[in-house]
């Protein structure tokens, strides 16, 4: 069986209303935002769907984080706490800022940052707290804005992969003082690329729209260009599309919810495998589907079952990424604005300790990234297509289990 693909139409809700709308924006001869209607509507949805005053439509999920970040107006050197384990666009725009990352450690399973992890890394220069609900679920939203409010930081909401997700009654990315999205091709609702970030802050909502549009005070009575600032306008083609899909958005979640529900179920019970889960009064919306495997019940742990799977026709990931972001040559050789290692590099002028990532303070990360394998996910999954997961995965622990951990019969099927 070949499973649906969110990098292709047969695992994407993409279809007439995006070309109707695509159509009317061509027919206009107006592709941008300042101009036309697509992009306004749909942020007005949007905000009004998040129950927040304001919303903002940008280029991307990364130019989302930037504006999120840039609002709060860091000073050179602050220090933003955040996650290892993230896409790099949501950790780019910390150093654009010339803001330093420090990196709080995560649990293990859900791979999302610990409030306990957060409030040992803060310090008299930390300026913010970036939070992700990795793969679509929330993390501890509650423990993490407890200890922001005890030092007073404001919290940014990563919500990439975690669209209609709910923390105790609210939806991610209300709860912090900025939601921010990505509309990426493999999200739950797609542009190709795209983003928006939210919040119910006035103030932090006029600096966001003006940064996203190089500070030109539209509407002002005496526009300038009032700071440094980016071009990260969403297109009337973009904005068409974002409307469509955000039509759909309830449903595609609702449909990722119930197949995923449904391999829960099929795999509950398998041994050496814990399966994902949202904590009591959170909702898990499946951005993907990770496993975390026992390596000392399933022989080769993680990488072992990733190409057990693969070999059954079930692509995934194991491990997500390969390390902590950390880890990767801009952070160890200070790759970021010529050769001059800034932010980095001013920081023994200001009389203040280097820098160090030492993977050893990441107990967390290292267990969770060795642990994972993630399953692709996607609105198009069937019943059918959870079957033949379930059987491959039944199928590839049967192969991975010392004898007599896990019976055939259990399985679904017989060793060979």
């Amino acid at each position: 069986m070949k499973l649906p693909s969110d990098a292709d139409s047969s695992g994407r809700d993409l279809g007439q209303q995006e070309l109707e709308l695509l159509r009317e924006v061509i027919e206009s001869g107006t592709l941008n935002c300042t101009k036309g209607s697509q992009v306004n509507a749909f942020e007005k949805s949007f905000a009004d769907r998040y129950s927040v005053p304001h919303a903002r439509a940008v280029a991307s999920g990364t130019a989302a984080v930037h504006t999120a970040l840039n609002a709060l107006m860091p000073e050179p050197c602050d220090e933003i706490i955040t996650t290892p384990v993230t896409d790099m666009g949501a950790l780019t725009p910390i150093l654009y800022e010339q803001a330093i990352p420090v990196f709080a450690d995560v649990d293990p399973v859900t791979l999302n940052i610990t409030p306990e992890s957060v409030a040992e890394r803060i310090t008299e220069h930390t300026r913010a707290i970036v939070v992700t609900h990795l793969f679509g679920n929330p993390c501890d939203l509650d423990g993490i804005c407890e200890v922001a409010r005890d030092h007073g930081l404001p919290v940014i909401e990563d919500c990439a992969q975690a669209f209609l997700a709910e923390h105790n009654g609210k939806l991610v990315g209300t709860v912090g003082d900025v939601g921010c999205f990505s509309l990426q091709q493999g999200k739950h609702m797609t542009t190709g690329e795209g983003g928006v970030v939210i919040t119910s802050d006035d103030a932090l909502a006029r600096h966001m729209r003006l940064f996203s549009d190089k500070a030109w005070g539209y509407g002002d009575p005496q526009p300038d260009h009032y700071f440094l600032a980016l071009n990260y306008r969403m297109t009337e083609l973009q904005g068409a599309v974002a409307n469509a899909q955000f039509a759909k958005l309830s449903g595609v979640v609702d449909r990722r919810r119930r197949t995923a529900a449904a391999l829960t179920e099929a795999l509950r019970g398998v041994p050496g495998l814990t399966l994902p889960e949202a904590a009591p009064g959170s909702t898990h919306v499946y951005w993907k589907y990770p496993l975390t495997v026992d390596a000392k019940v399933l022989e080769g742990g993680a990488d072992a079952l990733g190409a057990q799977l693969k070999s059954r026709g079930v692509f995934c990931v194991p491990r997500y990424i390969q390390k902590p972001a950390f880890m990767c040559q801009l952070f160890t050789e200070r790759r970021t604005f010529g050769k001059s290692g800034l932010p980095y590099s001013r920081l023994a002028d200001l009389g203040r300790p280097e820098v160090r990532y030492d993977e050893a303070e990441y107990p967390g990360t290292a267990q969770g990234l060795a642990s994972v394998v993630v399953l692709p996910w996607n609105e198009a999954y069937t019943e059918e297509h959870v079957d033949f997961i379930a059987a491959a995965v039944k199928g590839a622990v049967t192969e991975l289990s010392p004898t007599g951990t896990f019976t055939g019969a259990a399985a679904g099927e017989t060793r060979a």
